[in-house]
């Protein structure tokens, strides 16, 4: 059972990062719905959502794509509902001032986590702008230790029909997959148990040598090394 929090402090109000007003969202993103969960449980979604959020961020600009860059904006305002939710979880359990002195470290690290979250969305901002006018993006990126790309997997590979826990993609070359473009959609930060289909586009985060190593085997080229 959940209480659905309405006007005031209930309902999820942010201002424009130039101090107007976002564009809309849509209702199911406005309307916070209180849930007793713990602060462990809410901290380790909002840390998961920290370390996806960037990657989909730089990705986005990288390949300029509107679609990544939504999926952001919806991790930003989760954040928001998560780091709302955790403020009213701390101020729940809060019963003396030794517990709010306890309580002040973790919303710390949630207001961290929300600042992070909140720098995503302020980097698929530049979605908008042409892409002329971004000549500092390969300057900023080009001695980065991991970058992104995107690889086209092959229908011979044989990442086909395995998953990505099966064949130990990370382990094994290096590559992180932080999404994967098909034909029926986008699907982002996939599970471990997640199917590696032909034709796949994988968004990968790794260095030159993850990179290399990634390509071949998407390509059929090579084999995973130590499987």
């Amino acid at each position: 059972m959940h209480n659905t929090c309405t006007a005031g402090g209930g309902r999820l109000k942010k201002e424009g990062r130039k101090g107007g007003p976002r564009k809309s969202r849509p209702k199911e993103f406005e309307e916070l719905h209180y849930e007793p969960r713990s602060v462990r449980e809410l901290l380790t979604e909002m840390k998961d959502i920290s370390d996806l959020i960037v990657d989909l961020a730089y990705s986005a600009l990288i390949f300029d794509s509107k679609e990544m860059a939504e999926e952001v904006r919806d991790l930003e305002i989760k954040m928001d509902k998560l780091n709302y939710q955790i403020r009213l979880t701390a101020m729940i359990a809060s019963r003396s001032l030794h517990d709010a002195e306890s309580l002040t470290g973790i919303l710390q690290i949630a207001e961290a986590a929300q600042h992070i979250s909140d720098a995503a969305g302020d980097i698929v901002d530049l979605i908008s702008e042409e892409i002329d006018t971004r000549p500092f993006l390969p300057f900023v990126l080009r001695n980065a230790d991991e970058k992104f790309n995107a690889v086209r997997v092959f229908p011979e590979s044989e990442l086909v029909g395995r998953t990505i826990a099966d064949m130990k993609i990370e382990t094994t070359t290096g590559a992180h997959i932080i999404a994967i473009k098909r034909r029926s959609g986008w699907v982002f930060d996939p599970d471990p148990r997640s199917t590696v289909r032909g034709n796949d586009i994988a968004i990968i985060r790794g260095t030159e040598d993850g990179y290399s190593k990634f390509f071949k085997v998407a390509r059929g080229k090579q084999e995973v090394e130590g499987k």
